[in-house]
């Protein structure tokens, strides 16, 4: 049996981001404004055919697998890589209030998008933060550094949009904020899961924090 972790787009669509998902039985995808992301119950031909009915755009999509995609016509892969997908393997993280870090609502999104444009940790849109629980650290009243929780193939989340300033590395606000989603995943008995590109420097943050390899998984951005 395949495991929930080996299609996590599919099975956060229909499971934990049911309710920010369009489409229909074994093909679903993110609302535009909140992912780029399209899961399908298998790469085939005829899923493939079935999600370019349901869509309105070229794209952007992104296809996450750990095995290689071959896509069929008209669909064209823009970019390919390759992630590490990791999952946390430790205790509840103590509470450290050393920073304060700061729920992020609505009013902050223009601050989020631009920090994340700034760092690339990934795809953040104008609604990405319905996904929720996003965190975040000020400093002189900007936003430095931020954090937060996407795709739910349950019973893990992912934490997602970790990224700190430029002006901000090496203080720990990375660490702080990734405890802190840790905390927050785990108080509702789900376990925190990641994805990071292979090469990122990022990933010896998180297995400091605590989260160990369990697969290379291979991402693409396709357009019709």
């Amino acid at each position: 049996m395949q495991h929930v972790l080996d299609n996590p787009i599919y099975n956060a669509l229909s499971g934990g981001n049911n309710h920010l998902s369009a489409g229909e039985d074994n093909v679903l995808h993110f609302r535009r404004d909140v992912a780029p992301f399209a899961g399908l119950n298998e790469f085939t031909d005829e899923n493939f055919g079935a999600l370019q009915h349901q869509i309105t755009d070229g794209g952007p999509y992104v296809f996450f697998s750990p095995n290689e995609i071959t896509f069929p016509e008209p669909w064209e892969v823009v970019k390919a890589f390759e992630m590490k997908q990791m999952v946390y393997d430790g205790p509840m993280p103590e509470v450290d209030s050393s920073v304060q870090i700061t729920d992020l609502g609505e009013e902050y999104i223009p601050e989020m998008i631009a920090l994340t444009q700034l760092t690339a940790p990934g795809p953040f849109l104008q609604r990405t933060i319905e996904f929720g629980e996003y965190t975040g650290i000020f400093a002189d009243g900007k936003l430095v550094a931020m954090a937060g929780q996407r795709m739910q193939p349950l019973p893990y989340v992912e934490i997602s949009a970790v990224c700190t300033h430029p002006d901000h590395l090496g203080k720990g606000y990375a660490g702080l904020l990734l405890n802190e989603q840790i905390r927050r995943i785990m108080a509702v008995d789900k376990i925190p899961f990641l994805h990071v590109l292979k090469d990122n420097p990022a990933v010896r943050v998180y297995e400091r924090v605590g989260f160990k390899s369990r697969k290379q998984i291979l991402g693409y951005v396709c357009n019709i």
